[in-house]
């Protein structure tokens, strides 16, 4: 009964589509809105041992990492399903303010407790910004033209993957630790200006309904879920009660909001995404590429450092490579779709190139190779990668109607941080499994993404017996990520194809194998 008024707003847009000129002023914005996001992780990080000294707490300080991924990637769902109902940008001005509202809390944090506190707050404002961007995105550039303008996201976070801890140092070193909060809201207010100036607003005039009880069910399950996984073989054996009530409270609040979203008119998943063959597939293809990816990547910098026998710093420089071959790979990416106009073919050779490297990695860690064979093959994983995120994100806004595709791309981006989470998780306890087997021990820092690759520094006068066993534990990791991977490989070739096309907002065509 609402379909005129779905598309009310992309009626308008179609009618009154954006110059290039408005394209190109908004996506500054974005850009701005990206980088705040993207580079907030690693420079947290950077500052974590000058923030634990100040405020105590060593026990949790894992924690100020842990609150803001939970409540970033348990709200992404959420914010695409509010965009869909209310319009772009009041969403990603809401998205906004919440983050720097975080940012001066967790400047002003008096303990450790209060950071995490603050920290949550600033993930859940955090947890709009990547998928609004990419949703507007979508809006306003046509799928032929649009893997240029996708392409740079990804540059982005790669960039800001590189120069954040670098940031980070020179903000703790000349400042303090308070300022790499603080340094958010300047750069958030030009950004909410930008948009504000820039951006239209099509409200769409379909029902504005919210379902607060599937909100409510859906972000319990997703952090019970993400509980398990964070704390599962850390904080608590995998085997223990508080993990198995976790994993009971997570699926019963997941089967009761299955049940929930079957009945609501307007649910904040709709359950119609997932009888759409592509948004499946291209889902499980995110995830299973973020799983493999981050679950072994996760290992380069202990890999060189306890292995290699290099300095942190030069573990850093050389774990460069992947980085640099994503943002390579994703800007070339646009080039090349708009003039295919396909995007199957390029994923496919994208994953092919990861799959290959991830083997190659696999093979030249447990045999000794050198760095001549170990750093082309990081590139090209990373260059695999880079052809791959873009291209998903556009089939998945080509494949869904416009009314979903808010919801559709939120909800792409959180099956992505999901599979990271999954893989960081996997690998932990496949590195511990392995060394386990060989008689050795786990070093801490192994373990923790956020934290501790620096005091692998420690470790670095071990027995060559030792290094043995970590290269074989860590070559395992490669090996499953390698695995991992392939599966998506295989699955992309199932995938269909919805032809591109130059025009805003178009009705998805028909999907071509």
């Amino acid at each position: 009964m609402s379909t005129p008024s779905l598309t009310a707003a992309a009626t308008a847009q179609a009618i009154h589509p954006p110059t290039e000129q408005e394209i190109s002023r908004v996506f500054v914005g974005l850009v701005i809105v990206l980088a705040l996001g993207a580079i907030d992780q690693s420079i947290v990080a950077t500052a974590l041992p000058r923030i634990v000294s100040d405020l105590g707490g060593m026990s949790h300080l894992s924690w100020v990492v842990t609150a803001y991924v939970l409540a970033s990637t348990a709200t992404m769902p959420l914010y695409g399903k509010l965009s869909d109902q209310y319009g772009r940008k009041p969403v990603i001005y809401f998205a906004i303010i919440t983050f720097l509202l975080g940012s001066v809390l967790s400047g002003a944090a008096r303990n450790l407790m209060e950071l995490i506190v603050f920290r949550a707050i600033q993930g859940a404002g955090a947890g709009g910004l990547l998928p609004l961007a990419q949703i507007i995105i979508g809006d306003m550039v046509p799928p032929t033209q649009r893997g240029k303008r996708q392409g740079v996201v990804a540059g982005i976070f790669a960039l800001c993957s590189v120069v954040g801890p670098v940031i980070g140092g020179l903000i703790t070193d000349m400042l303090s630790w308070h300022w790499i909060f603080y340094v958010n809201l300047p750069v958030g207010a030009v950004a909410l200006i930008i948009i504000g100036r820039t951006l239209r607003q099509y409200t769409p005039l379909h029902a504005r309904r919210i379902d607060y009880l599937g909100s409510v069910l859906m972000t319990a399950s997703t952090v019970a879920f993400l509980l398990v996984l964070t704390l599962g073989g850390s904080e608590w054996p995998w085997a223990s009660a508080p993990i198995a009530l976790l994993g009971a409270f997570a699926l019963i609040t997941g089967v009761l909001f299955v049940r929930h979203v079957k009945h609501e008119p307007e649910p904040v998943l709709p359950l119609a995404l997932f009888h759409n063959r592509l948004f499946v597939i291209a889902s499980l293809v995110m995830a299973l590429t973020f799983m493999g990816l981050m679950g072994a990547s996760l290992f380069f910098p202990l890999f060189f450092q306890l292995v290699m026998g290099v300095s942190p710093a030069h573990s850093g420089l050389l774990t460069g490579p992947l980085m640099v071959g994503i943002a390579l790979a994703s800007l070339l990416n646009g080039r090349v779709l708009m003039r295919a106009g396909r995007y199957k073919r390029i994923v496919v050779v994208g994953l092919a190139m990861s799959t290959v490297a991830f083997g190659v990695l696999a093979w030249s860690a447990a045999t000794s190779q050198s760095l001549g064979i170990i750093e082309p093959s990081i590139f090209i994983l990373g260059a695999g990668l880079g052809l791959v995120t873009p291209n998903v994100t556009i089939a998945v806004q080509s494949a869904l109607a416009p009314v979903h595709r808010g919801v559709g791309t939120a909800t792409l981006t959180f099956f992505r941080s999901l599979g990271a989470l999954l893989g960081v998780a996997g690998s932990g306890a496949i590195f511990a499994w392995r060394l386990r087997a060989q008689g050795g021990t786990t070093p801490s820092a192994g373990m923790s993404p956020e934290g501790g690759m620096a005091s692998a520094s420690a470790l670095h006068h071990v027995t060559d017996a030792a290094v043995m066993m970590y290269r074989h534990a860590i070559a395992s990791t490669f090996t499953i990520g390698a695995c991992i991977v392939a599966c998506a490989f295989v699955l992309i070739l199932i995938l269909p194809e919805v032809a591109l096309n130059d025009h805003h907002h178009a009705t998805p065509a028909p999907a071509a194998d």
